[in-house]
């Protein structure tokens, strides 16, 4: 394993703050407690309702509840945060990103305070805080910018009219946002007045300001930003480049650094010159202060060419693979700068050793249009940080921990994974081995996901644009609960209850255990897939004695045992074939040691599924729910994907739909996500706009023009089962 830097240390000028307050939640704020410590900084974490147990409110020396789940009432409720520098004597206030990261008006409010902000000054705020303003900037210090049409308080009519100029396809931008959110493609000029509607909506609920400009979309475009560090004395220097094209929705998925593209070529070297230069242009036309990222447009076609984007005003998600490639700690040189040292590292000791790549872990459903999901974690297996892998070195930045519920009022993504090389295809190959370790069961990630991103051949040749997410999503092969996991799961549960009936010492005449004279009746377990369908698994002999065998829905009969080599921990042994899962059982009554649990959570490489224990009453009313529809039906009932809230409702009741129309949209996790009708009908709406709404809520109801029920075969299915059982 190789040192990934020999930077300067910085050197103490003067005494640091005694007391940070870390303005954020999750992973982040962790990470910056992590730093504080290590500097002698107390450290104050905040936390909503929602957060009251969660991983940064432990790990701080201090933490102080500002108010409820929802982050208008808690986290960006700027007099609440300044309250509680008051009450814990917080000399400094580190924002963090997201939330008030980029709030002039909270810079201004801990000025007023006295309290020092661990960001750049206000001038830099409002400038770059607004799109529309930092490309209009920018221009005047010969940074390039993307052709489009940016001025404040455009109207819907003065926008389309002004499209034709830019030309399509194009994208729509909010003036006031971030990461990504908010922003739209638009493909023909006919759907832009319906886009821009949309987009306005989502501008005002996330950001507070529906200004929207428009941009000439860039083809094959690679997403590719500088870090740059400013101090307070006039040095300005850049970090070299991360790549951040492997998008959805204009999301990050996976970061490196440096990008692939400009290793490639051989004047990859004076093109990074010419793009650090550009973005200490930026940053120095505006004073900039503390750590900062200047993001561009580069063309796959041309790569000599790039178009300044935005500068984000804060510490970005990806911060990590610079730090792994230069050994500079930011968020240490954020604290120093904003407590006036002057940076010890010039340009010329920045060196670029190794390669590094991150994935961001999110709380969600890749197969579902990467659904954000809720739920309870209740078996972590995370790597810790910096951790050695096979071919480098692993960090883990996280939030979690086992038992934490994850809240649908925040951003679904709950960690990241780091990985360093020596090279690119080491890194790539190090975190594919760290990600096959992470097991996070009780809820869906998309670490699955990740692996298969991240083996794709174009990735691993350094072909990437931000399209491609898109493009490969329809090839990718997710991985199912297949016979091993249902074998598992049921031989597990006949385990417990075979040692639940010794344990309690119960006779024959007690006991429910299939006992009779000659050949021992097997055990009938019932498991409920994800999919909504219904596993028999019949388990013959006794688990105990390692002398069983299963019957998957009336199948062969296949020798199996279940051993466990290590906590929570199990070896599958099923026909032969062997696999080892991370097991968690949950009980949802009173926990008791062998108690039969109510679902069953397995774990494998980076996958996971979840599989529900099945009561008589359960199992049939599953049996029946699939009955009454025809085979490949749709459901007519829209359900809510997760809780949130109802922000607009397009139709009315008794309205004739298609499928595929827009009926309503929900946000939630800081998401507008829009649920469409599941075939035609006359539809039913149960709710408004502005409701709050449950997981799995029914939203709306489609009744199709001739809806029959199959009666008969219901009850026939009735009969059946009663004779099952």
């Amino acid at each position: 394993m190789t040192s990934t830097s020999t930077s300067p240390k910085p050197r103490a000028l003067k005494p640091l703050f005694g007391t940070v307050l870390v303005a954020n939640r999750g992973e982040i704020a962790c990470r910056v407690i992590r730093t504080l410590r290590a500097l002698g900084i107390r450290s104050v974490a905040v936390y909503s309702d929602a957060d009251a147990g969660a991983r940064h409110v432990r790990e701080a020396d201090v933490a102080v509840r500002i108010g409820p789940a929802a982050a208008t009432e808690s986290y960006l409720k700027i007099e609440a945060i300044i309250q509680a520098c008051r009450d814990t004597g917080a000399e400094a206030v580190h924002p963090g990103y997201g939330f008030l990261s980029e709030n002039v008006d909270f810079a201004r409010a801990l000025a007023d305070a006295g309290i020092t902000f661990i960001g750049p000054g206000v001038e830099s705020l409002n400038v770059m805080g607004d799109k529309i303003r930092s490309k209009n900037h920018v221009t005047g210090y010969g940074v390039p910018v993307v052709p489009g049409i940016a001025e404040p308080g455009m109207s819907d009519a003065q926008l389309i009219q002004a499209a034709a100029g830019v030309g399509f396809p194009l994208l729509i931008k909010p003036s006031a946002g971030g990461g990504g959110k908010g922003m739209h493609i638009v493909e023909r000029p006919e759907d832009l007045e319906a886009t821009l509607a949309t987009a306005r909506r989502v501008a005002a609920s996330a950001f507070g300001d529906d200004t929207l400009f428009l941009e000439r979309l860039v083809t094959t475009p690679r997403h590719i930003e500088v870090q740059v560090l400013a101090d307070n004395h006039g040095n300005v220097i850049h970090l070299g480049e991360r790549e951040c094209s492997l998008q959805r929705r204009h999301q990050k998925v996976i970061e490196e650094a440096p990008s692939p593209l400009l290793e490639s070529l051989p004047d990859g070297a004076a093109i990074r010159a010419r793009l650090g230069e550009a973005a200490c242009n930026a940053a120095r036309s505006v004073n900039y202060s503390g750590a900062g990222t200047v993001e561009f447009l580069v063309s796959d076609n041309a790569p000599d060419e790039f178009f300044f984007m935005e500068m984000n005003t804060r510490l970005q998600v990806e911060h990590p693979v610079t730090e792994m490639v230069t050994g500079i700690d930011l968020v240490e040189w954020q604290v120093r700068i904003a407590a006036s040292e002057e940076l010890t590292v010039r340009q010329d000791d920045v060196v670029l050793t190794g390669h590094s790549v991150e994935a961001r872990v999110y709380a969600e459903i890749p197969e579902r249009n990467f659904l954000p999901s809720g739920g309870r974690v209740v078996l972590l297996d995370e790597l810790p940080p910096d951790s050695a892998g096979s071919a480098g070195r692993v960090r883990v930045d996280s939030a979690l921990i086992e038992g934490l519920e994850i809240s649908s009022s925040y951003d679904p993504m709950i960690s990241k994974v780091i990985a360093w090389g020596e090279s690119r295809a080491a890194a790539l190959d190090t975190l594919d081995e760290a990600l096959a370790g992470y097991t996070a069961l009780g809820i869906d990630t998309n670490v699955e996901y990740l692996r298969l991103l991240i083996n794709d051949a174009d990735v691993r040749a350094g072909r990437l644009d931000t399209g491609l997410i898109e493009r490969r999503m329809p090839e990718f092969s997710f991985r199912h609960a297949g016979d091993f996991e249902v074998a598992a799961a049921a031989i597990y549960v006949a385990s417990l209850q075979e040692h639940d009936a010794q344990a309690e010492g119960k006779g024959p005449w007690d006991l429910r255990d299939g006992w009779r004279l000659g050949a021992r009746a097997p055990r009938r377990i019932s498991l409920g897939t994800p999919d909504g369908g219904v596993a028999t698994v019949e388990v013959f002999g006794v688990v105990g004695q390692g002398t069983a065998s299963v019957s998957i829905d009336g199948g062969a009969q296949r020798t199996a045992s279940l051993r466990f080599p290590a906590r929570d921990h199990a070896e599958l042994v099923l026909g032969g074939e062997a696999l080892v899962y991370s097991l968690a059982p949950v009980c949802t009554g009173p926990v008791r040691d062998n108690a039969t649990p109510a679902e069953i959570f397995l774990g494998n490489e980076g996958w996971s599924c979840r599989l529900e224990v099945l009561t008589r009453e359960a199992r049939l009313a599953r049996v029946l729910a699939a009955i009454e529809r025809e085979e490949g039906a749709a459901d007519p009932a829209v359900r809510s994907p997760m809780p949130g809230t109802v922000v607009s409702v397009s139709v009315s009741n008794g309205d004739t739909v298609e499928a595929g129309q827009v009926l309503l949209a929900v946000e939630a996790m800081k998401m507008e996500h829009q649920l469409v009708a599941p075939l035609d009908g006359t539809v039913h709406i149960s709710v408004g706009s502005g409701d709050l709404v449950k997981a799995d809520q029914v939203l709306a109801t489609i009744h199709p023009p001739e809806a029959s029920r199959a009666e008969d075969t219901i009850e026939e299915a009735v009969i059946a089962m009663g004779a099952a059982e």
